[in-house]
């Protein structure tokens, strides 16, 4: 497990508390659709670049 690997999973980890946090708080809908995706894309990147 390689340095950036970990930073994007910790990244699309904090990005997940984001979503749920702005949901609680009731913000805009294409808020939270633009975090998930950055979520997603972080740690799907973080899985694929895992040295196993």
């Amino acid at each position: 497990m390689n340095g950036l690997s970990t930073v994007l999973i910790v990244v699309g980890l904090f990005f997940v508390g984001g979503i749920i946090s702005f949901t609680k708080q009731k913000m805009p809908k294409s808020l939270i659709v633009l975090l998930s995706v950055g979520a997603a894309m972080c740690l799907v990147t973080g899985l694929l670049r895992l040295e196993v």
